[in-house]
């Protein structure tokens, strides 16, 4: 009895302690506002991870980078090395390569924190990546979506930059042949390229200012843009509301998953701490970037097949592709061989990705609001563009270890470069229409499905003697989703009063080449769906 009433004493302290503590908080912060955003829906899918894998992974190298700034040095002041490995004691090397070799046979866990610091930065770029593969094949990019898609975009190219800076940082051979090709890519730009060359090198190359400079951008500049950036990003997903799949009771005008607190908040975390571990094993048991066995850099030597990671590998892809072409105007060189792949390429590939979801709003004329993310197969056009993307990047990433592959197997350096030359030519045209048709296809196998049900596998007779096999009705949840497909009609060849005869011409047949092709299937109005225990489900 006694100890009944000192539990129910302590009990009472409790609550009047937790709601004095809520009181004083909500008088000086907006707590109890706050309250609806605790209980705001998150949908449940893999692929919505992708982004919090992004996340988690910049986290890690955001604390592991602070970490390494207190003992890497960003100088390229020539030093004798007097270290711990043997193989390079007597050689002269910068600051730089000395306090990263330092780091890591000198300090403990120094290495590991090194490799940490590595493997987070190609976890980051390449969940970014998919990420937006994700977005861009269900269509997330849509409206009111266009600004989130830009500011994703962006922090991809941010997170590029950062990624070559710091791989550049320890001024090891292999980076230091990369930092050699940046220049030749800056030197290959017109009017401008010298001085950009030597405004970045602090002089002719190599010069004494890069280090320095790449050490301030890598740890000031473009990760306080990084932290802007994703702050906003995150702002805009709360503001504009989780995108979700099909399915009975989710509509475009709610959102229907777990509630933010306490559901969705320990998933995360659970998520952050798997991300972490797997950095951590990585780091333990798989050697990265071992520049100690590459030694420092020397402006009079190559390192033998040096590859970039494989983010920029795309670029080295497209650098050994290019045909030596140049022409000389008014005295001046132009180096198309280094302009067009390295300069032009990018350029437009990104300027192309941005532009997107405008480009297609204007095609389809869909100006309305979408939270319902749309089945790659539905959009047979648009994953046959994205699939068309992806081999053409997969043949410059390839192209970018033509030197590796051929050696490897055996080929002729010569002919495996112009295997991959009319690979990139022939291979993204034939991914596009054999993307479509799969589409197409699967379409008319959902359409057959939701005529004739799902096959059993069971045979029965028939009175002829044949034999059929027996189908049974799909469930209720997989007829919605089948069903809820809307495709709009091709516009239109009359132009708005807006738009120029030809211009509505050209509009109306991209519109019939969008649309044209498809495999309608009868449509149903969407239904309330049940809630369950674990869901909830918020109206805008």
């Amino acid at each position: 009895m006694l100890l009944k009433r000192r539990r129910a004493r302590a009990g009472a302290r409790a609550r009047y302690a937790a709601e004095h503590t809520v009181t004083w908080a909500d008088g000086r912060l907006p707590v109890s506002e706050g309250g609806g955003l605790l209980r705001k829906a998150f949908p449940e899918h893999w692929s919505f991870l992708l982004g919090e894998i992004a996340l988690y992974s910049f986290v890690v190298l955001l604390l592991s980078g602070v970490w390494l700034t207190l003992f890497f040095k960003p100088s390229m002041t020539e030093v004798v090395y007097d270290g711990s490995y043997e193989p390079l004691l007597g050689l002269s090397m910068s600051e730089a390569y000395r306090s990263t070799l330092d780091i890591s046979f000198d300090v403990r866990g120094g290495l590991l924190i090194r490799q940490l610091h590595h493997w987070a930065a190609l976890v980051f770029l390449s969940a970014i990546g998919v990420h937006l593969l994700r977005i861009f094949f269900t269509g997330a990019f849509r409206r009111p979506r266009e600004v989130n898609w830009a500011i994703g975009l962006t922090l991809f190219v941010l997170a590029l930059a950062e990624g070559f800076a710091g791989y550049s940082l320890p001024d090891d051979l292999l980076s230091g042949t990369g930092m050699r090709i940046a220049q030749g890519i800056m030197l290959s730009i017109p009017v401008v390229g010298t001085y950009v060359s030597m405004f970045a090198f602090g002089g002719e190359y190599p010069g004494d200012d890069l280090i320095p400079r790449l050490y301030s951008l890598h740890i000031l500049l473009i990760p306080g843009l990084l932290l802007a950036l994703v702050t906003l990003h995150l702002v805009l997903v709360f503001y504009l509301k989780h995108t979700q799949w099909a399915g009975r009771g989710r509509t475009e005008r709610n959102a229907v998953g777990r509630p933010m607190f306490p559901q969705f908040m320990t998933n995360s975390t659970g998520l952050f701490f798997m991300v972490f571990g797997v950095l951590t094993v990585l780091s333990a048991v798989a050697q990265i970037n071992p520049i100690w066995a590459y030694g420092p850099y020397r402006p009079d030597i190559v390192s033998t097949g040096s590859q970039p990671d494989w983010y920029v590998g795309f670029l080295e892809g497209s650098l050994r592709l290019m045909p030596p072409f140049e022409t000389a105007v008014a005295g001046h060189t132009v180096m198309w061989n280094v302009l067009v792949p390295a300069v032009v390429l990018p350029g437009a590939l990104f300027t192309v990705l941005y532009a997107y979801p405008f480009f297609e709003r204007w095609v389809t004329g869909d100006h309305d609001e979408h939270h319902l993310c749309d089945r790659p197969r539905n959009k047979p056009v648009r994953t046959g563009l994205g699939v068309a993307a992806v081999c053409f990047y997969a043949v410059l990433l390839l192209a970018g270890a033509n030197d590796i592959l051929a050696l490897t197997f055996d080929i002729s350096l010569n002919l495996l470069t112009w295997i991959f030359r009319i690979s990139l030519v022939v291979v993204p045209p034939v991914a596009f229409v054999v993307a479509k048709r799969v589409c197409l296809a699967l379409q008319e196998r959902e359409r057959e499905r939701l005529a004739e049900g799902e096959e059993t596998g069971e045979l029965r007779q028939t009175l002829a003697g044949g034999y059929v096999e027996s189908h049974e009705p799909l469930d209720a949840e997989e007829r919605y989703v089948l069903r809820s497909r809307r495709e709009p009609e091709p516009l239109a060849a009359t132009a708005p009063d807006a738009e120029a005869p030809h211009v509505g011409r050209l509009r109306a047949t991209l519109s019939e080449w969008y649309y044209g092709d498809r495999v309608d299937v009868e449509e149903t109005e969407p239904e309330p769906g049940p809630r369950s225990a674990s869901s909830r489900e918020l109206e805008r």
